[in-house]
């Protein structure tokens, strides 16, 4: 009796193991599946994002050479404009008439390339406009080290005459409501400094997209 009683329970036990494992694998199938579909889509958007990216640079490259040039170092553009400011100032008036139109046709080329950029819906701006200062001597002493916050200052109000400058003109390029513009002024630093320090009273223009991320 107790033998028959031992089969008689292994059965029943089994088929309650089997189902136990079933029951395990199908949940750890559920898993893996939502779990590849999540990855999948991932990587879907990224492609999309990659592509996106390529257009962005491909646009970019189209900036007009005659007043943008790529550093590729810092992937960044220098505005080619020379800019001359009277010493120690950030008033527009003070750089030459020639220098000023110059500007502007900078300024349309850029306005008018971040108005087809700002067109996708999809894709956010940032439009980075950065003054520099050029490191000289006074008084027998680099004026970087007397007083380096002060190029911060200056270039800051520097690339900020310049954006109300081109406001003034009707560029407003915070009216796209993808782009936003941010002013910086490096001083006798950054990245984008020029070898040759008369070019560095030049500005730099960056452009960072920022994509939307789809739910």
């Amino acid at each position: 009796m107790m033998e028959q009683n031992g089969k008689s329970h292994f059965w029943p036990s089994y088929v309650d193991l089997m189902t136990s494992l079933f029951v395990v694998m199908l949940v750890l199938f559920v898993l893996s599946y939502l779990s590849f579909s999540k990855i999948k889509a991932e990587l879907l958007v990224n492609a999309e994002q990659m592509e996106r990216i390529k257009q962005i640079d491909s646009a970019l490259k189209k900036l007009d050479r005659r007043y943008f040039k790529l550093d590729t170092v810092n992937n960044r553009y220098k505005l080619l404009v020379d800019v001359n400011f009277a010493p120690n100032s950030s008033d527009m008036n003070t750089i030459k008439a020639g220098e000023r139109a110059s500007l502007v046709d900078a300024g349309k080329a850029l306005y008018q390339k971040m108005k087809l950029l700002a067109s996708d819906p999809n894709i956010n701006y940032i439009l980075v406009v950065e003054g520099h200062a050029e490191v000289a001597y006074y008084r027998g002493k680099l004026n970087s080290v007397i007083d380096p916050d002060r190029g911060y200052q200056l270039s800051y109000s520097r690339a900020l005459a310049l954006k109300n400058y081109w406001l003034g003109l009707g560029m407003d390029f915070n009216k796209f409501q993808n782009c936003e513009l941010l002013i910086v002024g490096s001083g006798y630093f950054g990245k984008s400094r020029d070898k040759d320090e008369k070019n560095n009273k030049r500005f730099t223009i960056q452009i960072a997209p920022k994509f939307k991320i789809k739910q």
